[in-house]
């Protein structure tokens, strides 16, 4: 036999029967030793060559024998109607698509004895080690084993004898064992082997066999002797080791509970269990904070994640997201009441109880021969964060101390990780409901514009600092305010809310934008000293961006600091950037800042958002304002559906990186119909036509039912200005659905105020009235002077 092809089919008889018992393979090894065609038994029992006197006995033991081995001696019918008695060795051979399983049976038909005294194959000295030897030949056929390899293998080498190695364990990965083997004997090198070979029961060991060549004294190879040494213990260990560090790799990539409870199974199967639950505390049924102190029975427990080998999860009860309440005979809770780790199995009756309490697991683990369970309470500093349940019903093997030990360990990893998510989630809810709360929970309706907004914190690094805000003014006008703090957390938030409140603080006196964004630039370079450490002042920082908007002259005025222009959409036009002059940042101290003015035509959309909304890592700046500019160029009729096509054209599916704020404003212009000017003369005298005229003009906008009240504030506000203003003296009455606004004006700076009269004073009770009779009023500083302002309700006065 050339060594290219050393296998003698015939020196082996090999069958394999199916599980029904039937011959569906018959080599010629099997028709030179029993003289039956396969033609002539393939397809029949295999029962059918027995001997009468084995036929019970041989049926229950060969065709469905216990474990995946069996050996034996069974007498068999010769074609020639002899017997002959055979030892057989049969090894079960799983199926690869769940079907149903093989028995290969196999006994050698050649088995040479010990050859000449000068046979190297029969060196003594070889089958002296005390390490398992096993020696083939030139054919790669079993010529000896020492008594280590047969007391592994629990068969007498007489019986093995002629044998191949995948005949002799029936394995798949045996023929790779005999392909090393064929590379030996080829060669004349030897070479290591690793196998992973079930021997002597169910367990899987692996070896480590040294494989060198035999040779005679000329120098030929006459086969391959084999040293194996069973190093499962140290296999095991290094992969125990090995899966650790995959839990140190996998568990934690992010800061989400699920996520992470998600990985802690996925790591643990099929590595260590065949089905992996993963059940936390709910924090909902404790007032928002997990149990502190000694857990009491029932403990209710909502699934996170769970993992199994089979795909869809089908041993699973719970599903994610579900709470279930676990009484105290259940695996979950005793571990959870005990503090450490237990293992249950069925087969010992430690689940009867629990799943008698519990049909639907009870009816799981029968269908799927669920035989143990380990459940490892998951803690980190020193709180108890839920439970890990581990399973097992395809590894036949119960769970082992070193398996608890190892799922104790990859478990105390994930509970650390676990907590880290649980702790930056609370504090991100919390961050996230302080800038909820101090954001605009609605965008106030006025006569100048429609709003719509939207806020979107960082999908990983939390709530920042973002906000806007829409201010009504007097006069109908409003102002628009869109701004960042620098940084993420409840930090930034409650800098943003102190920084909100100074920007409507500052606008309801009236100031400039210029002017307010240097006050609010002085805010927030106290805020800085006051987060200092005293020697040197903290990092606070921030961008704004502030604009008036006057639905009468249709003049809206902008100043930023440091922020984002913003985006002006015409009507029937394509968006562009406002040019404004770019200020510095807030919290540098002692820069100007600029105001421009513009006129917008009605209908225009203005476009406020902070940088999160163009900035990315997977484009710069321009490329992202060029999607601004594209997604707001065919704006819809509704402000809110336009908010969310810009949203989702420049955000990824999975979150900003940094938080963003986006206010859209649409401008409405007041008609000339319903303003009302007269310049005043100095003399007092002329108060009495002037307020017939603004009775008159209420007659023409059909409010005649506000002449009373607009007729005293008329007379009592022109008057102050003739007696303490200073010339030229306006008048001018505003119109819109809901108010009427008396507005007047002169070149004085001096702000009138409240006062309270004495009983016999003659004066000073004017303005006291104007406030008791108006829904408000007040006074703004004008590059020219002043203006005294008071708003009548309408739908009052009717």
């Amino acid at each position: 036999m050339s060594p290219e092809y050393p296998f003698d089919e015939a020196a082996t008889a090999r069958a394999v029967i199916d599980a029904d018992g039937v011959l569906v393979e018959w080599n010629a090894g099997a028709e030179r030793l029993l003289g039956h065609r396969a033609a002539e038994v393939v397809g029949l029992p295999a029962g059918d060559l027995l001997a009468d006197t084995d036929r019970g006995r041989g049926r229950g033991r060969t065709l469905a024998p216990e474990g995946d081995r069996w050996d034996g001696v069974l007498t068999l019918r010769h074609r020639d109607g002899g017997t002959l008695p055979v030892w057989l060795l049969a090894h079960r051979v799983r199926a690869q698509d769940d079907g149903p399983d093989r028995w290969l049976v196999v006994t050698p038909v050649e088995a040479d004895g010990p050859g000449l005294p000068d046979d190297p194959l029969d060196h003594v000295g070889l089958l002296a080690s005390p390490c398992a030897i096993a020696i083939y030949d030139d054919r790669l056929r079993l010529r000896r084993i020492n008594g280590v390899m047969s007391q592994i293998l629990m068969l007498a080498e007489e019986n093995v004898r002629g044998l191949r190695a995948p005949e002799l364990t029936g394995r798949p990965q045996s023929y790779d064992i005999e392909r090393q083997l064929l590379r030996v004997l080829t060669t004349g090198r030897g070479t290591d082997v690793r196998a992973y070979i079930p021997v002597g029961g169910d367990r899987t060991h692996t070896w480590l066999a040294r494989m060198a060549p035999i040779t005679d004294g000329k120098g030929r190879v006459r086969g391959v002797s084999v040293a194996a040494h069973d190093f499962t213990e140290q296999y095991l260990a290094r992969e125990r080791l090995q899966l650790v560090n995959e839990a140190s790799v996998r568990i934690g990539t992010t800061l989400d509970v699920t996520r992470t409870a998600q990985e802690l199974a996925d790591v643990c199967v099929p590595a260590l269990a065949d089905f992996v639950s993963v059940d936390l505390l709910d924090p909902q049924e404790h007032g928002g904070e997990l149990p502190t102190g000694r857990l009491t029975a029932p403990v209710g427990l909502r699934r996170a994640a769970h993992r199994s080998v089979n795909a869809g999860d089908p041993e699973a009860v719970a599903q994610p997201g579900q709470v279930d309440v676990y009484p105290a005979p259940s695996p979950q809770a005793d571990a959870l009441l005990a503090g450490h780790t237990i293992v249950a199995s069925a087969s010992t009756g430690d689940l009867e109880e629990w799943l008698a309490w519990d049909p639907a697991r009870a009816e799981r683990i029968k269908e799927y021969g669920i035989h143990t369970t380990m459940s490892v309470p998951i803690q980190a500093r020193g709180t108890t964060l839920g439970v890990a349940v581990l399973t097992r019903f395809k590894n036949p093997e119960p769970f082992t101390p070193d398996d608890v030990l190892l799922a104790e360990e990859i478990t105390a990893r994930a509970a650390v990780c676990i907590d880290n998510a649980r702790r930056y989630s609370r504090e991100r809810e919390t961050a996230l409901a302080l800038q909820r709360s101090l954001l605009p929970q609605s965008l106030p309706s006025t006569a100048a514009l429609d709003a719509a907004s939207r806020y979107l914190p960082a999908a990983r690094s939390g709530v920042g600092g973002d906000w806007f805000d829409v201010i009504p003014l007097s006069g109908l006008r409003v102002a628009m305010v869109v701004g960042d703090v620098v940084g993420h957390g409840i930090q930034a938030s409650a800098t943003m809310g102190r920084l909100r409140t100074a920007v409507r603080t500052l606008a309801d006196i009236d100031l400039a934008p210029d002017e307010l964004l240097t006050h609010l630039d002085d805010l927030v370079v106290r805020l800085s000293e006051e987060t200092g450490n005293g020697s040197s002042p903290g990092e606070v920082g921030a961008t704004c961006l502030y604009a008036v908007y006057d639905p009468v002259s249709r003049r809206c005025t902008l100043a930023r600091a440091g922020h984002p222009s913003p985006v002006i959409v015409p009507p029937g036009g394509r968006a562009r950037e406002i040019e404004l002059p770019a200020g510095p940042p807030l919290g540098l101290g002692g820069l100007p800042f600029e105001s421009a003015e513009i006129e917008l035509r009605e209908g225009t959309v203005l476009s406020f958002y902070t940088d999160g909304l163009i900035e990315s890592r997977e484009r710069d700046v321009d490329a992202g304002h060029a999607l601004l500019c594209d997604a707001l160029s065919s704006p819809s009729d509704s402000l809110d559906e336009t908010c969310d096509h810009v949203l989702r054209a420049l955000l990824p599916a999975g979150g900003a990186a940094d938080d963003v704020a986006l206010l859209l404003a649409r401008t409405q212009g007041l008609p000339a119909s319903r303003v009302a000017t007269w310049d005043i003369p100095a003399d007092p005298a002329l108060v009495a036509p002037i307020r017939k005229q603004a009775l008159e003009q209420l007659g023409t906008w059909s409010l005649s039912q506000a002449s009373f009240t607009v007729e005293l504030v008329v007379s009592e506000l022109v008057t102050n200005a003739i007696r303490y203003g200073a010339h030229p003296i306006r008048l001018r009455l505003i119109h819109d659905a809901a108010t009427l606004i008396c507005e007047v004006s002169d070149t004085s700076h001096t702000a009138p105020h409240l006062r309270r009269a004495k009983t016999f004073d003659e004066g000073g009770r004017g303005l006291l009235l104007v406030a008791q009779l108006t829904q408000r009023w007040g006074s703004r500083h004008t590059a020219d002077g002043k203006t005294i302002w008071a708003e009548i309700g309408l739908l009052d006065e009717g």
